[in-house]
C-alpha cells in the first residue's frame, strides 16, 4: 500500500495521510462511475438540482473545518480560504442558473410541428484539482458536470488531498442514493496518468500551461472526449494614468501578489510609461509591496498572503528570478526568503526588466516584472507579447483608452481600474493560446459539460407526402 501525505507549508506539520489509488483502483472507479451513469443520466433536471443543493448545505455545515483545513494545506491565510469556502457554496445556485441558461431545453414552433433544443450529458468526467484553490476551481467543474448528469471522478492535487477528501464527504451525504455518480481518488502523478488514460468521455483540468500542452497531446487521437482546460498566464497590467497614485498602486499589489502570487490571473508584468507617472507608480507599489503583513493562516496581526505551497515551489521560483537578474534585469525588490520562518515563506520580488530578453513564462509566485515604453501603441505591444491570453489589466481614467485596450488587447479576463485577479462566477473565466482551449469555465461551464442535440418534431408522419406532389412518378 503506498501512502499519500500533505503537509503544511509554513511549518511543515502533517495534514492528511491516506492511500494512493493505483492503476487497479482507478480502472474500478472508472468502471462504478460508468455503471452508474445511465441511472443520473436519466434522473430529471431536478432531482439532480436537489442534489447539488443538498451538496451545498454539507458545505454549509461544514464551511468552518473546510475553511481551517484548506488553510492548514495551502497556507493560505484564514480570510482567503474562508472567501474561497463562500464561493464553493455560492457555485451551487450560480451553477443551476447557468445550466438552465445555457443548456437547458427549448422549443420552437414551425409549420410542422417543433423544433426543439436539448442537451445530453457527456457521460464519465475525469477532473483533476490544482492546489492554489483546492476547493473552489475543481468544484466549478464538478458541479456543472454533475448537473448535466455526468458522473464524475476526481483527483485532487497531491498537495491538497484532506480538501478534495473534505468535498468527498460532503459529496457522499448529498448523493447517498446515488452511489458511485461522484468519486474522490488520491494520488499524485501516477494516478493522473491511470485516470487520463481510462476510459473516460472528458478531462476537465485546472493547472499549469505544461500540463495542458501535455494534455492536448494525449488526446489529439481521441476526439470523443471533450476537453476544458483552464491554464496559466504570462498576464499584463498597463498602467498608464491616475489621479491617485496610492489607488493606482494598490491595483498593482492586489493583482501581483495576492495568495502569494498563487493565481493564474495574478500580473505578471507592469507596464508603465517611461516618465515621471511611471516611476512614482513603481516607487509607490515598492513601498506598498514592504508594508505586506506576511505569516501563517492562525497568526495575529493576520497576515495578507503566507507562504508558497512548498519549499521546492520557492526554490524553484528563486531561481527564475536570480536567472532573470543575471541576464541583466534590475532588482528592484528582492526575492528572499523570511529569517525564522520554513523556506517556503518568501517576500514579493520586483525587477525591472526593461531592455532585457525575458522569457515567455509564468512565474508562479510574487514575482512582479517592470517594463518601461515610450507610449501607447509600444504599452499593447507589449501587452501581447505573449504565448498565453488570460487576464489582462488597464490603470487609466482615458475612456479612449480603455476602449482601445478593450479591442486590441488578446485575454480572455480584461479589467480596467481593477485587479487583474477580478472575476465573477456569473461570467466566463478562460483564456486565449497557451492559457486555454477556447472553453472557459466559470459560468460558460455548461457548454462543455453537455452537448447539444436539435431535433424537428411532429405528433404524427402527417404533411411529408405533399412535399413530394408532382415531384415522382404516378
Amino acid at each position: 500500500m503506498t501512502t499519500l501525505q500533505s503537509f503544511n507549508p509554513a511549518d511543515g506539520t502533517l495534514v492528511w495521510e491516506g492511500q494512493v489509488a493505483d492503476t487497479h483502483d482507478v480502472s474500478a472507479a472508472l468502471m462504478r462511475a460508468r455503471k452508474a451513469f445511465a441511472g443520473w443520466a436519466a434522473q430529471g433536471t431536478q432531482q439532480r438540482v436537489e442534489a447539488v443543493q443538498r451538496y451545498k448545505q454539507a458545505l454549509e455545515a461544514r464551511k468552518d473545518a473546510l475553511a481551517e483545513t484548506i488553510a492548514r494545506e495551502t497556507g493560505k491565510p484564514l480570510w482567503e480560504t474562508r472567501s474561497e469556502v463562500a464561493s464553493m457554496i455560492g457555485k451551487v445556485d450560480i451553477s443551476i442558473r447557468a445550466q438552465a441558461e445555457r443548456a437547458g431545453e427549448k422549443r420552437t414552433d414551425m409549420p410542422f410541428g417543433q423544433a426543439v433544443l436539448r442537451h445530453r450529458p457527456h457521460g464519465v468526467m475525469a477532473v483533476l484539482g490544482p492546489f492554489n484553490f483546492p476547493g473552489h476551481l475543481p468544484n466549478g467543474h464538478i458541479i456543472p458536470a454533475l448537473l448535466a448528469g455526468n458522473t464524475v471522478v476526481f483527483k485532487p492535487s497531491e498537495m491538497t488531498p484532506a480538501t478534495g477528501a473534505l468535498m468527498a464527504e460532503c459529496w457522499a451525504e448529498a448523493l447517498a442514493d446515488h452511489p458511485h455518480v461522484f468519486q474522490c481518488i488520491q494520488g499524485a502523478r501516477e494516478t493522473g496518468e491511470a485516470l487520463v488514460a481510462g476510459r473516460v468521455d472528458g478531462l476537465l483540468f485546472t493547472g499549469s500551461a505544461g500540463a495542458g500542452a501535455h494534455f492536448r497531446r494525449v488526446f489529439a487521437d481521441r476526439p470523443d472526449v471533450i476537453l476544458a482546460l483552464e491554464l496559466g498566464g504570462n498576464n499584463p497590467l498597463v498602467a498608464w494614468d491616475a489621479d491617485d497614485i496610492q489607488e493606482a498602486a494598490s491595483v498593482v499589489v492586489q493583482s501581483a501578489f495576492i495568495t502569494t502570487g498563487q493565481r493564474c490571473s495574478c500580473a505578471r508584468r507592469l507596464i508603465v510609461p517611461d516618465n515621471a507617472f511611471g516611476s512614482a507608480l513603481v516607487d509607490a507599489v515598492a513601498a506598498l509591496a514592504d508594508r505586506i503583513v506576511i505569516g501563517a493562516w492562525d497568526e495575529t496581526p493576520e497576515p495578507w498572503f503566507g507562504p508558497l505551497i512548498s519549499d521546492a515551489a520557492a526554490a524553484a521560483a528563486k531561481a527564475r528570478f536570480d536567472g532573470l537578474v543575471t541576464s541583466g534585469a534590475r532588482v528592484i525588490r528582492p526575492f528572499t526568503g523570511i529569517e525564522g520562518r520554513s523556506a517556503a515563506f518568501v517576500t514579493p520580488g520586483i525587477l525591472d526588466v526593461t531592455g532585457v530578453f525575458v522569457p515567455d513564462e509564468e512565474i508562479f509566485a510574487p514575482v512582479l516584472q517592470v517594463s518601461r515604453v515610450p507610449d501607447f501603441d509600444a504599452a499593447i505591444e507589449a501587452a501581447n507579447n505573449t504565448r498565453f491570453g488570460l487576464s489582462a489589466g488597464l490603470i487609466s481614467a482615458d475612456d479612449v483608452l480603455w476602449q482601445r485596450f478593450l479591442v486590441e488587447c488578446r485575454a480572455g479576463v480584461v479589467n480596467r481600474n481593477r485587479p487583474t485577479t477580478g472575476a465573477a462566477g456569473s461570467m466566463p473565466f478562460g483564456g486565449l493560446g497557451e492559457s486555454g482551449n477556447h472553453r472557459p469555465s466559470a459560468y460558460y461551464a455548461a457548454d462543455y459539460c453537455a452537448y447539444p442535440i436539435a431535433s424537428f418534431e411532429a405528433a404524427d408522419a402527417g404533411g411529408n407526402a405533399g412535399a413530394l406532389n408532382g415531384k415522382i412518378r404516378p
